[in-house]
C-alpha cells in the first residue's frame, strides 16, 4: 500500500506491505460549523476572565502597545489574526505609530525583512514598526522570579503601556503545551532565564502534554503574570490558514482554553507501542532545521517499544539550526557525553542535543534529510538517503512482519497507550 508524508515543502511516498501490522495515528479530522475570521470575531467578543481589548486600554490610558509574535519557525496565521487586533487597538485610541510588533525569537536569528513580508504581509510590514528580539542586548531586570530566577526581558515590551501576546497552542515536549506564557518565557526573555528554565527540562514531570505541576510550564506562567501582560490572542490550527480554536483574554485562562480544546483534539489512543514509528514533523517549517526537528521525536517515543526504532522524515533545509546545539553534537564521542554536560555544564542550544540522547535512550533513531551522512552520524542517528533505505534498516533490525506505526503530524500529536490509561 502507498503512504505518502510531508518533507519540506513537498510529499513523499513510500510502499507499506499489506499484511504488515500497521496504524496510522493523527490526530481525528476536525470540524467547525465558523470558518476562521468567525472563529476569531467570536473569541475577541468574548474574552477569558478580562474585560474587552477596548476597555482595557481605556481604563490604562496606554498610549503605545507591544504584540509579541512569533518566529517564522511556527507557521502562525498572522494575516488573519492581526488585522482585527491592530484594528481594535487603533480604534480604542493607539496611533499605528506607537504600535510594535516584537518577534519572540528566544535565542532564534533574526529575522529578514522578507521573511516579515511572507508571514504579516506587506501592509502590515509597511505600517507598523517589528522589531527582533535579542536575547543579549535591549533588557529590562523587573525583579525575581519565586524559584529565585531573575526576570530580566525585552526593554520594549517591559516598557510598554500595553502588552499583547500572539501564538500558537499545540504540543510541546517539555512545556506541555506551546503558547500563552511561552510568548515572554523563553519568547523575549535574557539568555541567563532561557537557559535556567530549560535546564528544568530534566524534570520527569516537563514532558509532552503536561501542564498541571510542570515546573517548567509553572515558572513560565510567572513570568508571564509579572511582565504584566494585559490580553493574549492565542489559536489552535488545522493549517496555516484554517484556524480551529481560538480563546482571547487572560494570559492563563486564555490559554488553557485552547490547551483543553488540544487535549481534546490532539491525543490519540493506541493500543500498544510499535516496532518501528515513521515520523513526519509535518514539513516545513516545522522541519526548517534540527533543532525544530526534534520535537517530533518526543511523540514518536511514546509511540514505540523500548528498542524500537524511529524514522525520522525531516528535510532540516538550513541545517542544523544553532551554533551551541551543533557545538555539542560535534565535540561529544558518545551520548554519556552529551547528557553530562547538560547535567554538568548547561548552554541553551544544547539541551536540544540532550533531548536527542534521551529518545535515543529508549529507540534507534534513523534520519531522512537532506543532512550529510556525517552531520547525522555526528549526532548518533542512523543516516538513510531515503524512506526506502530507511525501512531496509529497520526491517533488518525487526524482521520483515514488524508492527508499525505511522505519524504524519508527529510533533501535534500526543499519545496515550490504552493499557497505561
Amino acid at each position: 500500500m502507498q503512504y505518502k508524508i510531508s518533507y519540506g515543502k513537498k510529499q513523499i511516498e513510500f510502499k507499506l506491505l499489506d499484511h504488515q501490522s500497521l496504524q496510522v495515528v493523527e490526530p481525528p479530522p476536525t470540524s467547525t460549523a465558523l470558518q476562521s475570521r468567525e472563529v476569531l470575531d467570536e473569541a475577541f467578543a468574548n474574552p477569558v476572565s478580562t474585560k474587552t481589548l477596548s476597555e482595557i486600554i481605556h481604563g490604562k490610558q496606554a498610549v503605545n502597545a507591544v504584540i509579541v509574535v512569533n518566529d517564522v519557525t511556527r507557521p502562525t496565521p498572522y494575516q488573519l489574526i492581526l488585522p482585527p487586533l491592530l484594528s481594535e487597538i487603533e480604534n480604542a485610541g493607539i496611533a499605528a505609530e506607537n504600535i510594535t510588533l516584537l518577534l519572540a525569537l528566544g535565542i532564534h536569528r533574526p529575522h529578514t525583512e522578507e521573511e516579515n513580508r511572507v508571514i504579516f504581509g506587506d501592509a502590515i510590514c509597511s505600517k507598523y514598526r517589528i522589531e527582533n528580539h535579542n536575547c543579549d542586548e535591549n533588557l529590562k531586570s523587573l525583579g525575581y522570579l519565586s524559584n529565585g530566577m531573575e526576570l530580566i526581558l525585552n526593554r520594549t515590551a517591559a516598557n510598554a503601556d500595553l502588552l499583547i501576546t500572539t501564538g500558537l497552542v499545540n504540543l510541546h515536549y517539555f512545556a506541555g503545551y506551546s503558547g500563552g506564557r511561552k510568548s515572554i518565557l523563553p519568547g523575549v526573555a535574557g539568555r541567563k532565564l532561557i537557559e535556567a528554565n530549560h535546564k528544568m527540562m530534566s524534570d520527569e514531570r516537563a514532558c509532552l502534554g503536561n501542564y498541571s505541576s510542570n515546573p517548567v510550564s509553572d515558572i513560565m506562567v510567572e513570568a508571564a503574570r509579572m511582565a504584566g501582560v494585559d490580553f493574549i490572542v492565542n489559536v489552535v490550527t488545522a493549517g496555516k490558514n484554517e484556524i480551529l480554536y481560538a480563546a482571547t483574554g487572560d494570559v492563563y485562562d486564555a490559554w488553557l482554553s485552547c490547551v483543553k480544546y488540544c487535549e481534546k483534539h490532539n491525543v490519540v489512543s493506541i493500543q500498544q507501542p510499535a516496532d518501528i514509528v515513521i515520523a513526519s514533523c509535518g514539513g516545513y517549517p516545522k522541519d526548517i532545521n534540527m533543532y525544530q526537528s526534534q520535537k517530533a521525536l518526543d511523540s514518536a517515543a511514546l509511540a514505540v517499544k523500548d528498542g524500537g526504532t524511529i524514522i525520522l522524515v525531516a528535510e532540516c533545509s538550513e541545517g542544523l539550526g544553532e551554533e551551541t546545539f551543533e557545538e555539542w553534537i560535534k565535540q561529544a564521542f558518545t551520548i554519556e557525553d552529551i547528557i553530562n554536560r547538560f547535567h554538568n555544564s548547561f548552554e541553551l542550544g544544547g539541551h536540544k542535543a540532550y533531548a536527542i540522547c534521551r529518545t535515543l535512550k529508549k529507540a534507534n533513531i534513523i534520519l531522512v534529510s537532506s543532512l550529510s551522512q556525517s552531520v547525522v552520524l555526528d549526532m548518533f542517528l542512523q543516516y538513510a538517503e531515503n524512506l526506502e533505505d530507511a525501512l531496509r534498516i529497520a526491517y533488518k533490525n525487526h524482521g520483515d512482519n514488524p508492527s508499525i506505526i505511522i505519524m504524519p503530524e508527529a510533533s501535534k500529536t500526543g499519545i496515550k497507550v490504552a493499557d497505561r490509561e
